[in-house]
Parts: C-alpha cells; structure tokens; sequence
C-alpha cells in the first residue's frame, strides 16, 4: 500500500509560480513512475508532468511533460523526505484546476503514462487557482 498526501496548491495571479507536494509513504519499488494530473469540472483528468525513477539499466530517471507544459512545469522526486515536486512557473488562467499526484509501482513510466488508468494509487488533490 501507498499514501500520497499533497499540499501546496492556493491562489496566485497570472505570471505566478507555486510548488506542488506530494508526500509518499508506505512501499516502495526499484522501478516507479510518479505522475502530477490536473481535474477542471466536465473534464477527464489530464497528465501534466511524470518521472521514472529506476535503475540506470532500466532508464534511471526521466522526465515527461506535454508540449504546453514544457519550459514551465517540472516534477521532481526527492528520495531523501520521500516527496514528490511540480514546480508550476509562468502559470496561466488555463492551468487552474486540482491536482493529484499519482503513482504506477513496478513500472516505469511509457508512452501512456498520461492515462489515468495506468496509475495505481492516487492522492486527495490540491486546488490551485489562476487568476488573470
């Protein structure tokens, strides 16, 4: 079993930066992708950020984000507190919503890693708010 709590969302202007948490307790795995979504209502949950973390043999650690997340958005996972990070800069109105943090054990990361299906434990949300 796996508990992923986050924190961090809350309002911000247009422009703004904010940094997501999620902090994971609970299993652990060599090979583990780790995912940020984000929910608007009427909208199915969309991937705006991922990292693989495994052995370099098997790909170490990589990155994955969206072509309109590129350049303003990075995920991050610190081993040593056992968290995981969005760094969320240049934000816009269009990336208001809740954002969840979600885990896949025993896999990396692939080209599906944006659906939500694929993930096996998810945490509660953090609202975040842009205001123009």
């Amino acid at each position: 079993q796996v508990r992923l709590v986050e924190s961090g969302g809350g309002s911000v202007q247009a422009g703004g930066s904010l940094r997501l948490s999620c902090a994971v307790s609970g299993e652990a795995y060599s090979r583990t992708c780790w995912a940020w979504f984000r929910q608007t209502p009427g909208k199915e949950r969309e991937g705006v950020a991922s990292i693989s973390v495994g052995p370099a043999y098997a790909g170490g650690i990589t990155e994955y984000y969206p072509d309109s997340m590129k350049g303003r958005f990075t995920i991050s996972r610190n081993n040593a507190d056992d968290t995981l990070y969005l760094e969320m800069d240049n934000l816009k109105p269009e990336d208001a919503g809740v954002y969840y943090c979600a885990t896949n054990l025993r896999r990396m990361c692939d080209v599906d890693w944006t659906d939500p299906s694929k993930y096996e434990y998810w945490g509660q949300g953090t609202q975040v708010t842009v205001s123009s």
